[in-house]
């Protein structure tokens, strides 16, 4: 059954339709807070009936936002990644013996003894550096000064050199806690080795064996320690918002970032795949800042891809991530690829906001236009929701029209609706469109609360389970109802266990 077949539902009695609707007086046709208080009251007095104290289940359904961030910083090749993927039990960081391999700040998401915190591991942060190695030195201080804690890492077999030394003056002027550890103290030797660090004046030393494990429990519940109640892990109110440009292979991603920033800070070429890692750059947009994320191009799935296309894929996919929102370019003067959708739908899936830019307009005429138009209705039609906006980063055509695009997906995307108004039009809407007979049962939503926003996210409680297709008939009503244009919405459901007959 399509969402659009429950318009045609006949209404009900509202009293035999949902419970929630008998707390309502037939006369409140002004419906003042105080109202939405005490019905939101009764609502849970009679959810809390059917499935007992579910506090324990928002907190569990809640966002990760605001956790502590730990960044992971020091010289190239004295293996960070290996103890970034040590520290969150699982291989992600890509790791070769090869100085260098790192050069985007990507963050994983850890756990230890219960405390839950993101990992930020950096590129090698060197002096004196020039064109790349220099990006990723300054990336490495970003990191340092967006970070919670700082986890200062020293090959304990070389021991500290010039360079560990600047690091310790960036370290020590942002203020922030900081946790010196000696890696590759894979014996006793080694870690004798490692007292040398003391002069370093960062404290004791903790020695770990990355590869091995050993003594890595240690240095986490080190950091457990120095972990503050709440952290950055979501942009702090005021700071830059992080956008994402997404896009195939020579789609006009980094054309657009020069043309945004208003100078060649990345490299263009005709060839496709001329970007491979994330490129970090703070652009002004009508006075106010952005972080822009310049990605590579996506050319197939991760899976069908080899060699650096893979690691390509998955920084990508780690830039998505840290992003707030993205911007999926499409070339307005080639048809709708399935590419083009997939990477819209890795975007929905990833919970950030969205708008599609339709680039290199210049290319395109009267004729073109109308076959674009035709494609949006047909593929497309499920993310009408998204902003577009239609540019040419080579011209700089209307590129200024997406900072009012890019801040109303992400108001709403940070929107929330009220516990009191969201179960008022909850008993609206399955008044007169109630879900169908299933079995014999109509299910019925005793509750709904957004348990968190960015995206927003809604849990409803249930007697039944509710089919895909009135989920999707409640999205877009909570659509036309309260906004949410540029952003994914996330309905997840509790349904009531059945009651064992006596």
């Amino acid at each position: 059954m399509d969402e659009n077949d429950f318009e045609s539902v006949d209404p009900v009695d509202p009293a035999e339709a949902v419970d929630l609707k008998d707390l309502i007086d037939d006369d409140d046709s002004d419906f003042e807070p105080m109202d939405e208080d005490a019905l939101l009251a009764a609502a849970l007095v009679a959810v809390r009936e059917e499935f007992g104290e579910f506090d324990a289940d928002l907190a569990d359904m809640a966002s990760t936002a605001n956790l502590p961030v730990v960044a992971i910083v020091g010289r190239p090749n004295v293996g960070k990644s290996t103890l970034v993927n040590r520290m969150i039990g699982r291989r992600e960081a890509v790791v070769e013996d090869v100085p260098g391999v790192t050069r985007d700040r990507v963050s994983y998401e850890a756990e230890w003894n219960g405390r839950k915190f993101l990992v930020m591991d950096t590129g090698g942060w060197e002096r004196n550096t020039r064109g790349i190695h220099a990006q990723i030195a300054a990336q490495a201080e970003r990191a340092i000064n967006e970070s919670d804690v700082i986890v200062f890492v020293v090959d304990a077999m070389v021991g500290a050199t010039t360079t560990d030394e600047s690091v310790v003056e960036v370290i020590r002027r942002s203020g922030k806690p900081a946790i010196l550890v000696a890696t590759k103290a894979d014996d006793h030797n080694a870690e004798l080795e490692a007292t040398a660090l003391w002069g370093l004046g960062l404290g004791e030393p903790h020695p770990v064996s990355g590869l091995h494990g050993r003594r890595s429990g240690d240095l986490l519940d080190a950091i457990v320690k120095v972990l503050p109640e709440t952290g950055s892990g979501q942009s702090k109110e005021g700071a830059p918002r992080r956008v994402a440009l997404l896009g195939k292979p020579n789609v006009g991603k980094s054309s657009l970032l020069n043309a945004l920033a208003g100078s060649n800070r990345v490299v263009v070429d005709d060839v496709a795949g001329t970007t491979v890692d994330p490129v970090d750059e703070l652009v002004e947009i009508k006075d106010r800042l952005w972080w822009f994320v310049d990605t590579a191009g996506i050319r197939r799935r991760a899976k069908e891809a080899s060699g650096h296309e893979y690691y390509a894929t998955l920084r990508t996919q780690a830039a998505l991530d840290r992003a707030e929102v993205a911007i999926v370019l499409v070339d307005a003067s080639e048809p709708l690829s399935e590419q083009d959708q997939r990477i819209i739908t890795m975007v929905i899936e990833s919970g950030r906001a969205l708008v599609i830019a339709f680039n290199k307009w210049d290319l395109t005429d009267e004729d073109r236009r109308g076959y674009l138009a035709k494609e949006i209705d047909r593929d497309l039609a499920s993310v009408a929701w998204a902003p577009t906006v239609n540019i040419s980063a080579k011209t700089k055509r209307h590129v200024e029209k997406l900072a009012p695009a890019l801040e109303l997906a992400l108001d709403n995307w940070d929107s929330r609706i009220p516990t009191g108004a969201l179960n008022r039009f909850i008993a609206d809407l399955t008044a007169a469109h109630p879900h169908p007979l299933r079995g014999g049962k109509q299910p019925r939503i005793l509750f709904g609360t957004q348990v968190s926003a960015s995206p927003p996210t809604f849990a409803l409680f249930t007697t039944g389970f509710l089919e895909a297709g009135y989920r999707r008939f409640i999205e877009r009503r909570l659509r036309e109802d309260f906004g949410f244009d540029g952003t994914p919405i996330r309905i997840v459901m509790r349904v009531r266990e059945k009651r064992s007959r006596r």
